[in-house]
């Protein structure tokens, strides 16, 4: 079912919507690893249902169970971590209809149509609470990443429908991007997004918007040409996180109206590095990270469960009606944004160990007996 991400550094995530638990087994990360539990818990918090009025009331602790591959002074041990997130508040009762008739925009009909059997409680595998296992594993990821190179990541929510926020003249911090419920960094564009957001939960509706990330302090050369092109797996790990429904880096489709002397982003030595003028390429070149700025947005559309009635069909083709009683996001993207950088996160780090591994030196291998 497509459960594992990741080449070195690999996760592994199970559990179901509405189950026991879900969880995550994390499969090559490098030993003597700090292992920062509150920092982990922080980065959930972020994440967790029924933390506004904006998210959904499902109240979840998402408090994490350490099963293994961390040594009692929280110290990686090389083996596998295992860490399990257990569900508290199922409503299984809520999805009752669902067992017979489809969900308009949901993946019911196409597990269905694939499996021949689905969890109907909250839709399963596809739920979005399948990402707290993500941004647990993603908390590891950015942990070995500040170690390994002092990279940062930091994502923010730029625009819901046709609210959106004007270019930032520096870049946001996560203090700015936390300071509010909606996690937007200008606040007077905040204040219209809660609005909106507010105003389609009254309404029984839901609305979409688009989610920036910008990564730092990320070293040349990370990336790999042709098929495992940097930006195609920051690509693929984007759109794998449900409800995703477009990616672009650097100019994007913007880009497509200017000319190739305008496009082009220009080479200078500065400060003793080889920099580039522009960032139109979005800090990737050839699939291979250049040392600026990795700067990407992704999409995302309304949730797709509204509590309006709507017309769909049940498994035999028969046409009816259905209304929803599952509690839900009416936008998803203020708890989207840990999710993002928890899967740049994983991208990076598995890239990271991907370069050493081809490119380190073999003259000597630094070992002492």
């Amino acid at each position: 079912m497509g459960n594992i991400h990741g080449h070195l550094f690999r996760i592994s995530t199970f559990g179901e919507s509405h189950g026991p638990g879900i969880g995550v087994v994390i499969d090559g990360c490098p030993p003597r690893v700090p292992f920062d539990l509150q920092f982990l818990q922080s980065e959930l918090a972020r994440r967790r249902p029924g933390q506004s009025d904006l998210t959904t009331a499902r109240k979840e602790a998402d408090a994490v169970e350490i099963l293994s591959g961390v040594s009692t002074d929280n110290l990686t041990l090389g083996s596998p971590i295992a860490l399990l997130i257990r569900n508290t508040d199922q409503r299984p009762s809520a999805y009752k209809e669902m067992q017979k008739a489809y969900r308009p925009s949901h993946a019911d009909f196409t597990y269905d149509a694939k499996y021949g059997i689905r969890a109907v409680e909250g839709g399963g595998r596809a739920s979005a609470r399948e990402t707290a296992a993500r941004v647990a594993a993603g908390a590891v990821a950015k942990t070995v990443l500040h170690h390994a190179c002092g990279a940062k990541i930091v994502a923010w929510v730029e625009s819901v429908q046709d609210i959106r926020m004007p270019e930032p003249s520096k870049l946001p911090t996560e203090k700015s991007v936390e300071a509010n419920l909606c996690r937007c960094p200008h606040p007077a564009t905040a204040t219209r997004i809660e609005a909106r957001i507010r105003e389609a939960r009254a309404e029984g509706d839901s609305v979409g918007g688009v989610i920036r990330c910008v990564i730092t302090g990320l070293p040349a050369g990370l990336g790999e040409p042709v098929f495992d092109r940097l930006e195609a797996d920051l690509a693929k790990a984007m759109l794998s996180l449900p409800a995703t429904k477009g990616f672009e880096i650097g100019s994007g489709f913007a880009g497509t109206l200017l000319r190739g002397s305008q496009h082009n982003d220009a080479f200078v030595k500065r400060s003793g590095r080889i920099r580039t003028t522009t960032n139109r390429s979005g800090g990737i070149q050839g699939g291979i990270s250049n040392g600026e700025d990795i700067d990407f947005r992704i999409a995302f559309k309304p949730t797709a469960t509204v509590l309006r009635p709507q017309t769909t069909v049940e498994k035999s083709g028969k046409a009816t009606e259905i209304s929803a009683r599952g509690r839900h996001d009416p936008c998803v993207l203020p708890r989207a944004v840990p999710i993002v950088e928890a899967m740049a996160a994983l991208v990076l780090v598995d890239h990271w160990m991907r370069d050493r591994a081809q490119n380190a030196s073999f003259g000597k291998c630094g070992r002492t007996r």
